[in-house]
């Protein structure tokens, strides 16, 4: 079953990107933006290589965007022409010139850090409240990913370490389909999540109902989802490549200033987006007759069962809503951070967290942990460089863990 699955898997992409597999190559690419400036046209990059052999010049396009091959894996000095800003516009902390290693079949993004008198306007609390609001919307991000995964173990027991592929499929997918296509985002997302809904339904009818009805123990199941995850993640690799690639729609877009902090319409419209579903989601368990069945599998299968409820249906429903929702969050975070091949995974541990931190099964528990974490993790840069950053997330697991294991939401009862 596992070699059919992969084989759909590989099937699927390769009907939606015929030809990209051998598309693979090394290049650096950027994009020189503020948020007062939006994006800056005209500025001359170079590439060279360490020894400073110089490979290519280009100018920012009217997106402000750059990219460069470059002839292979290594490292890679990246300057800009300081001289080409546009007045107040200035340097960051990294100078005019980057250093970055491309690896194999990769296109490494650069950042210069721009700074346009923006950032820290006004004293440290203004950076603190900008911080707290992308917190929100990286927060409500991993809890519209999350969602699935929590409701997934609830019904099943299975901690499933390929929700994170389910993430990038999803992404990839609508990146196909919108760039590719010539599709709006909009309705990209929306077949997209029908298809990540069909990849839920795979994935339970041909991988783990099975192991399910065999007896496959919780521990043997864990194995196969790392296993699966790792396939899949490989799989991506090869047919999207190692690209980091934005869609082709809300790219070029200035930051709106709300007086104590900014921010684009795309990230406002994230925000928006990721509430009316999380409410429609608790809408649903609360409400309707298949979301009452989901939380009665949660809190107790074979009680469930023999009170007439299909527990099968109800964890095929739940596969397909995790399916969809992951595909949701995927589409957000490459609106945010473009689309990668490796993007779900590593947004993974910070959706165990949420979860695990909410309290293990609970959809709530997902959605509360989710938040903290997230505002956790951007806040936490006011104090540690933004590179570890996800390593404050994790240290708010284990301090929350060891004062209440079962999470914030979560019942002694069902840790126990």
């Amino acid at each position: 079953m596992l070699t059919l699955l992969v084989a759909a898997f590989g099937m699927a992409f390769a009907l939606l990107a015929p030809g990209i597999a051998s598309a693979v190559g090394e290049s650096v690419t950027g994009t020189l933006q503020t948020s007062r400036s939006g994006p800056i046209q005209g500025v001359e990059v170079k590439v060279e290589t360490a020894d400073g052999t110089e490979i290519q010049s280009v100018d920012t396009d009217e997106d402000g965007r750059f990219t460069v091959p470059v002839p292979g894996p290594g490292q890679y000095v990246v300057t800009l022409a300081e001289g080409d800003l546009p007045a107040g516009v200035d340097l960051g902390t990294n100078g005019d010139s980057v250093t970055v290693t491309v690896g194999p079949g990769r296109t490494q993004p650069v950042n210069f850090g721009l700074v346009d008198g923006t950032s820290n306007a006004g004293g440290g609390s203004i950076e603190a409240v900008q911080l707290l609001v992308d917190g929100i919307r990286f927060g409500l991000l991993i809890a519209v990913c999350a969602v699935g995964l929590s409701l997934i173990f609830g019904t099943t027991g299975l901690t499933n370490f390929a929700h994170g592929e389910l993430v990038t499929i999803g992404a990839v997918i609508a990146w196909y389909i919108n760039v590719r296509g010539g599709v709006p985002l909009i309705p990209a997302t929306i077949i997209a999540m029908i298809a990540g809904a069909g990849v839920g339904i795979l994935n339970e009818r041909g991988l783990w109902r099975p192991l399910r009805r065999r007896g496959t123990g919780l521990v043997a199941a864990l194995v196969v989802s790392i296993g699966l995850s790792l396939v899949l993640r490989y799989l991506i690799q090869i047919i999207y490549g190692g690209f980091s690639n934005p869609y082709a729609d809300y790219q070029s877009q200035r930051a709106v200033d709300y007086g104590v902090f900014t921010m684009t319409n795309r990230s406002l419209a994230s925000i928006a987006v990721s509430v009316v579903v999380l409410v429609l989601v608790a809408l649903m368990l609360q409400r309707t007759k298949i979301g009452k069945a989901m939380r009665a599998v949660s809190d107790n299968r074979d009680l469930a069962a023999s009170s007439g409820i299909d527990v099968d249906r109800v964890i095929l429903v739940v596969w397909m809503m995790g399916g969809a929702l992951a595909t949701l969050g995927g589409v957000l975070l490459g609106l945010s951070d473009q689309v990668q091949w490796d993007m779900g995974f590593r947004l993974l541990l910070l959706m165990f967290a949420g979860v695990t931190l909410g309290g293990l099964g609970t959809a709530y528990g997902a959605l509360v942990g989710s938040l903290i974490v997230g505002v956790f993790v951007q806040m936490s840069t006011l104090i540690i460089p933004s590179d570890v950053k996800y390593v404050g997330g994790l240290l708010l697991l284990i301090v929350i863990l060891v004062v209440r294991p079962q999470g914030i939401l979560g019942s002694r009862a069902r840790i126990g």
